[in-house]
């Protein structure tokens, strides 16, 4: 199909070409083809950024999220971040997938619905799974962490009264010498200031330990070329030659 597009010569060969794709998929959708669900939404998130209208695919999005396999979770995820928004009520249907995907045992998986739900995450399905974010920011797996703290920064733009259950669990994430989660956690800390006058309150005075911790992360950033060796940030011999 992409190279049918690319070779079009004029924009109405395009169309021509899209027209029959979509056409095709459509078929695809209403026999329920699930062989090639995924290789179908690949291509209407193509279309999609063509700019030609498939808003009749976004319920294949929520079949592939609803699939056991990690392949059609990823594809179904992808579509869900990209060919539906916040606005769309059809999202209101993936709360119970992304709840299950959460307290998923695969970490990849965990890793997918995050992603997600940091990026089209409305405000009710912020209240219903902030719990779940706010689990995993203890998770066992950094990356999942990072995920989780940049998942944490949605949840609280879009429910500002959710921001004092972060508080606590963000202020043992500025321990953390993963610079990934350290680099979330800060930003997580920042915007929970700006949102909660308590949360404020809490890092600028009550909370010691967390303002000990970022003394220390400022030391260790402006000492540049003097900052401990960690072999993951390693360049020529030289740990955060950036960071500066």
């Amino acid at each position: 199909m992409i190279r049918s597009i690319r070779a079009c010569k004029t924009a109405a060969e395009e169309r021509a070409v899209v027209r029959k794709e979509c056409a095709s998929i459509r078929a695809a959708v209403s026999d329920n083809d699930n062989d090639y669900r995924h290789r179908n939404l690949a291509k209407l998130m193509f279309i999609h950024m063509l700019g030609y209208p498939t808003h009749f695919g976004q319920m294949e999005c929520l079949k592939l999220i609803a699939a056991p396999g990690f392949p059609e979770k990823r594809i179904g995820y992808l579509g869900l971040m990209l060919l539906l928004d916040e606005r769309q009520e059809v999202l209101m249907l993936v709360t119970n997938s992304l709840k299950q995907d959460l307290n998923h045992t695969n970490q990849y998986i965990v890793g997918l619905a995050l992603c997600a739900l940091g990026n089209i995450s409305s405000a009710e399905m912020a209240r219903d799974l902030a719990p779940e974010v706010e689990r995993l920011l203890q998770f066992r797996d950094p990356n999942v962490r990072k995920k989780a703290a940049l998942c944490s920064i949605r949840i609280i733009k879009k429910v500002p009264d959710l921001a004092e259950n972060f508080v606590e669990p963000v202020a043992s994430l500025l321990k953390e010498k993963h610079h990934g989660v350290l680099l979330t956690a800060i930003q997580l800390c920042a915007d929970l200031c700006i949102v909660s006058e308590e949360a404020l309150e809490y890092f600028r005075k009550k909370d010691l330990k967390a303002a000990a911790a970022l003394i220390k992360i400022q030391t260790i950033l402006l000492g540049g070329v003097n900052s401990p060796f960690a072999p993951e940030y390693d360049i020529a011999g030289i740990a955060d030659p950036f960071s500066k």
